[in-house]
């Protein structure tokens, strides 16, 4: 198998992994409410995701919504696509976990506390999990960069086996 091909599993390999992080936290939290460790874990690494939580509550009101809802089937098709070796199943799973983990920059941006220095404007002022989340986004859009790049080759052989056809039916019918 391609290491292309397997490299798109990473963008919702992550997404997952840190989803269920982010959640575990969450839990550990409820039970240890006064740990500073967990606080510090739950506030600044996993940040982003208490904000598209507050965002997705409008909408879902389930609890844990963004790992059950979203993440888990994100990375069971992702799953699925390696399995069988399915390129539609990997795009859909890369392009899934890629408009997620923009959604997790919008969601992180949107009510930012925003800072006045000189003449620049507003600036935004990240709270923490910046790590978090360029992991999130480089992960996501590099596997959906592979999927379009794999795309871009399959198109490219169909169209040169099709010239390549054409070009022989050419030189059969020429000495006619």
């Amino acid at each position: 198998m391609n290491r292309l091909f397997k490299l798109q599993f990473l963008g919702p390999l992550a997404l997952f992994t840190t989803t269920l992080c982010a959640e575990l936290a969450a839990r550990a939290l409820e039970y240890a409410p006064s740990s500073q460790v967990l606080w510090f874990i739950n506030l600044k690494l996993f940040g982003i995701f208490q904000r598209s939580d507050a965002y997705l509550s409008y909408f879902v009101s389930i609890e844990g919504f963004q790992l059950f809802g979203l993440a888990l089937p994100i990375f069971v098709l992702a799953c699925l696509g390696l399995v069988a070796r399915s390129r539609p199943l990997f795009t859909i799973a890369t392009h899934l976990s890629a408009a997620y983990a923009v959604f997790l920059v919008a969601s992180w941006q949107v009510g930012m506390p925003t800072v006045r220095q000189a003449s620049l404007g507003a600036i935004a002022v990240p709270s923490g999990g910046l790590f978090v989340m360029a992991t999130i986004l480089g992960t996501c859009m590099l596997s959906f960069a592979i999927t379009h790049l794999l795309y871009f080759r399959a198109v490219h052989q169909e169209i040169g086996a099709l010239v390549h056809r054409l070009r022989g039916a050419r030189i059969v019918q020429a000495p006619n």
